[in-house]
């Protein structure tokens, strides 16, 4: 680190420390600066020192070092006035604000200090001739923390009353203080209209609207406008995120994912920050800090996760438990330090409050990944029947057959709690069997051995037809083990006997449809094993559960053989079947069922059920074939006849199914409408996993028509179930890349950006293709060059480009680097952007793109003309992309379209090389040079002129803007008679035009105006 020689030295030294993040090695440096500043012995050199240190003091966690810096300025200031420029008066009054509050947040302050001080502050203000403005907002900031309403109010209607001045806080902190004071007084939504301008970035500082954004987010949740806090939840963490000196609004983050579901996210924001549980530079944000630590370990704790390893200080390992006793401690003896100062009790009740928040929303997805941390306190099942009391064996029963029987939800647990309350009771075998039955249900291909005594006991009890039920279903199980043989040679038994059994009226038509659906699910399943491939329309499943287990008497979603089923492993079929017979067989199957069942299903759910998957076999098999009119019509019966049924939450397997044969045939209508139809029927009985893939389709579909709002909803809910299906790392990912390109889309670019970094976590080259991952770097390189982040802008889209760069297809290579290149530039890394606007040139060339190529001359022209001695090069690479237009134009003489586009960005050359020329002009050249130099500049913009006419009037604005430029040096050059006619060259161009209808021809006119009052001023000076 060099010597600082002299004022300037330290001048640029304080600069450049002053760009340096917050933290303990900014302080430092700015402490050595303070020694070099000594050893200029220039007094100002000192005062401008302390007040650089007095700073980076402040906007850190070093906030309890400000108060020597100052107090010596301050004698400085009483001793030698004469000392202080202009500036440093003004910075010296100033920060007498951030002496108050900071005097407020330190305990150890007595409060009669704290009240002399305001006294002092006054005195000086009033001296110095500032209005009390800057005082009564100070006085105000005491009252509040004392908790002393009245004197609160009157400070506050005194201070909004008060002139402002020089010496008054900006307007964005302004409005934060006061938006603050009225969300503690209960005025939510009065807070969030005193917000509005900050939030809308009419007023911002270095805290704001950072600050801002936080305090919103409680109001926003009690007021219900949870969409809202959502996106200032993304947007304002990425403000607060680097700074230090924000653990304040930093905790508001925390405190926000403590009520509203986001525990896991919350844990990850204490891991980001692990010095805040150890800084004790500012006591008041300490406490804020260690309160909501508090909350959001108590909310873990609650939730069953108590002894969970957390993020906590650094001297040992913490559980959730152990974390929220030491937090509350140490938040409550801060509160009481601060409360034996004021001799008050509201900081601590105000404390103690915050802790003991209830969550205000259940759960709040916010689209960057997450862990559901409330996933081991799952909620009990549902009763089975209303009565307060343990309901009895007899009444468990009834209830359990009455949601078999209609195919319900909870079927599976209703039986269950029937097999606990027969333990060591004596039951008849018609109960035995059913609830055995059930067992084996739940067991999925564990329970074929069940499945066999559930059938003894139904013969038992005299219902052969039901034990032939069991064997078949048992056969069934086995098949989704893989033995699809061994499968089929054992329902051949029931099914035959059944078939003779029914003849002879031995049994009903629910009892044989279940043993022939039994036989056809067998046969569909050696469809789905044969080896020939399977029709590319045919979908994977919605995760929602099908009939095929809920139609045997269970309804339970997902449990019994319908899971097994997903979760099969197939074996193929005998290699001495062809496909065709496959088929065949498996669609006589499907047909028995339904001439069976058909005209019989009266008010018999069971066997609409079976109706409706006989038709749903034969549409899968439809597709099979290739026949995709048949099976999207046989799809769509199935489902109505599920709906109809009262089932709707079976339908979706099949809506499901629809939407992507609609997809396939180019049908987004259809699809859609059937993807919402999957959502609405699905209801609360979607597993999180078809959830998920519903809300994915659906948010492409929707998005491909434009609607990017509704869009991101879907891809935000397909985000959470994703996360909730522990598949956050596969399709979660997916869907977070989508909602951060649909945000990107509505222009909310912070929000963006954090779902996309969130979404890089987990995208992969193997799992999502390497075009996702380019895709979403480059969507996160315009979040970020929107944000004024260019630096990280280029890099993002040098990655992207570098993936890009093994592709066939150049074009997004080039394009990616073009990109990363204009980032380089407004990074202030010129040398690192001239080399990339020139791979970018090379990439163009290749491509055959003229316009590229010509446009990455031009940026590197102006890059050129910002360094020292470029302004030849700045000239040669202008002139080079004029040749290129012209070269391009010479090889497509007959192609008027490739014509006119060339034309275009010929005549935007010239003007821009005209431009250029006129401002490379050095301010201490000769007056020859000078004019020579604008000669050639109204050279090349009269060129442009001459080109964007004969475009006609397409290029109407870039003839007049042209016009006015070529003006403008007219005047330059002394003739004022050429520039007025430029002018009203304009002004003619116009005159038919009706100003207010136009910005463009507003401005046009406004301009020729004033160009021509300059000329006329030149004439007759």
């Amino acid at each position: 680190m060099s010597r600082i020689t002299d004022f300037d030295d330290l001048r640029q030294a304080m600069a450049e420390n002053s760009e340096q993040p917050e933290g303990p090695a900014r302080n430092a440096r700015a402490e050595q600066l303070l020694a070099e500043a000594e050893r200029l012995n220039i007094p100002l050199a000192v005062i401008e020192a302390l007040g650089h240190q007095l700073k980076v003091y402040n906007y850190s966690s070093e906030k309890d070092k400000m108060f020597v810096p100052f107090a010596r300025l301050l004698r400085m200031w009483d001793e030698r006035p004469e000392d202080f420029d202009e500036y440093e008066t003004h910075s010296l009054h100033w920060v007498f604000k951030w002496m108050s509050a900071g005097m407020l947040d330190q305990p150890h302050i007595p409060l009669a200090s704290i009240e002399k001080w305001l006294g002092e502050m006054e005195h000086r203000y009033r001296l110095a001739g500032h209005s009390e403005r800057a005082v009564r907002s100070a006085e105000f900031s005491v009252a509040a923390h004392l908790g002393d309403v009245p004197r609160a109010e009157r400070a506050y209607t005194a201070w909004l009353a008060a002139d402002r001045d020089a010496m008054a806080d900006c307007h964005a902190c302004e409005l934060h203080g006061q938006g603050w004071w009225q969300a503690q007084r209960g005025r939510d939504a009065e807070a969030l209209a005193l917000w509005g301008p900050v939030l809308a970035g009419e007023f911002t500082c270095a805290h704001e609207p950072h600050t801002v954004l936080a305090s919103s987010l409680a109001p926003l949740l009690r007021l219900g406008r949870v969409d809202e806090a959502r996106a200032h939840h993304l947007r304002g963490f990425r403000l607060v995120r680097p700074m230090e000196s924000m653990r304040g609004a930093y905790a508001d983050h925390v405190e926000f994912c403590a009520l509203t579901g986001n525990e896991a996210r919350g844990l990850e924001l204490l891991a980001q920050r692990p010095t805040y549980f150890a800084d004790g530079g500012h006591p008041r944000s300490g406490l804020e800090f260690m309160a909501v630590v508090a909350l959001l370990m108590d909310r873990l704790t609650e939730l069953g996760l108590g002894d969970q390893r957390v993020p906590g200080p650094a001297d040992r390992a913490w559980t959730a438990r152990d974390l929220a006793a030491h937090a509350r401690g140490e938040a409550l003896a801060l509160a009481a330090r601060f409360d034996g100062r004021n001799g008050t009790r509201h900081v601590s009740e105000r404390a103690r409050a915050r802790m003991a928040q209830r969550p205000l929303v259940e759960r709040l997805p916010l689209g960057v990944r997450s862990v559901r941390t409330a996933a081991v306190a799952a909620a009990a099942p549902a009763p089975v029947a209303a009565s307060p009391e343990e309901p009895d064996l007899r009444t468990l029963l009834v209830e359990a057959r009455r949601l078999s029987d209609t195919l319900q939800p909870h079927a599976i647990e209703a039986w269950a709690a029937v097999a606990r309350a027969a333990e060591g009771v004596e039951l008849e075998a018609r109960d035995r069997a059913e609830i055995a039955d059930h067992q084996a249900m739940e067991q999925g291909p564990e329970g074929i051995a069940l499945f066999e005594r559930a059938a003894e006991l139904f013969a038992q009890a005299g219902d052969p037809g039901e034990a032939l039920a069991a064997r078949a279903r048992a056969a069934y199980v086995r098949a989704l083990t893989g033995e699809v043989t061994e499968a089929l040679a054992a329902v051949a038994g029931p099914y035959d006997e059944v078939l003779a059994l029914y003849a002879e009226d031995g049994t009903g038509v629910r009892q044989t449809a279940s043993v022939l659906m039994a036989r056809a699910r067998i046969l569909m399943r050696r469809v789905h094993e044969a080896e020939e491939p399977l029709e590319e329309a045919v979908v994977a499943d919605s995760g929602t559960g099908g009939p095929a287990a809920a139609a045997d008497g269970t309804a339970g979603l997902p449990a019994g053989p319908a899971e097994a089923e997903r979760a099969g492993d197939g074996v193929g079929t005998s290699a001495a079947s062809s496909f065709g017979s496959v088929l065949a067989e498996a669609e006589g199957a499907a047909r028995e069922v339904l001439a069976l069942v058909e005209g019989r299903t009266g008010d018999d759910v069971r066997l609409a059920a079976r109706a409706a998957e006989a038709r749903a076999m034969l549409a899968e098999l439809a597709a099979q074939t290739g026949d995709v009119a048949a099976a999207q019509e046989l799809f769509a019966r199935a489902a109505e006849g599920f709906v109809g049924a009262g089932l709707p939450w079976f339908a979706v397997e099949y809506e499901a199914r629809l939407a992507a044969l609609a997809h396939h045939v180019g049908d987004l209508a259809g699809t859609e409408r059937a993807l919402r139809c999957a959502l609405e029927h699905g209801g609360p009985h979607l597993e999180p996993t078809g959830r998920a893939q519903l809300h994915l389709q659906l948010a492409e579909v929707v998005g491909g028509r434009g609607l990017s709002e509704e869009a991101a909803e879907h891809a935000l809910e397909a985000a959470h179930w994703a996360d909730e299906a522990g598949e956050g790392p596969t399709f979660g990912a997916l869907a977070r890349h989508q909602l951060g390109g649909f945000l990107l889309r509505q222009g909310r670019w912070a929000e963006a950006a954090e779902v996309l970094e969130s979404a890089l976590t987990d995208l992969g080259a193997e799992t999502h293709g390497e075009g996702a991952i380019v895709q979403t770097q480059w969507w996160l390189g315009d979040c970020l060059s929107e944000l004024g982040e260019h630096r990280e802008a280029a890099e993002r889209r040098l990655q992207a480009a570098e993936i890009a760069r093994h592709w066939p297809e150049q074009h997004d290579h080039a394009t990616l680097a073009h990109l990363a290149a204009e980032s380089l530039g407004h990074a202030g890394l010129p040398a690192e952007a001239d080399l990339a606007y020139a791979r970018a040139g090379e990439l163009w060339r290749t491509l055959g793109n003229v316009h590229g190529l010509v446009r990455s001359l031009r940026a590197r022209a102006w890059l050129a003309l910002r360094t020292e001695d470029g302004a030849g090069a700045a000239r040669e690479l202008m002139a080079l992309s004029v040749r290129e237009c012209e070269t391009a134009l010479g090889a497509a003489a007959d192609d008027e379209e490739t014509r006119q586009r060339l034309l275009g960005e010929l005549g935007h050359t010239h003007r821009q090389f005209g431009d250029l020329l006129a401002r490379s002009v050095a301010e201490d050249a000769e007056d020859d040079s000078i004019r020579a130099v604008l000669n050639d500049a109204l050279s090349q913009v009269a060129e442009a002129i001459v080109v964007f006419a004969a475009l006609g009037a397409d290029a109407l604005s870039s003839r007049t803007a042209a016009e006015l430029a070529a003006g403008w040096l007219e005047a330059d050059l002394g003739r004022p008679k050429d520039a007025a006619t430029r002018a009203r060259a304009v002004l003619s161009a116009y005159a038919d035009a009706v100003e207010d209808e136009d910005d463009i021809v507003r401005a046009r006119r406004s301009e020729a105006r004033q160009l021509l009052g300059v000329v006329e001023e030149q004439a007759t000076g």
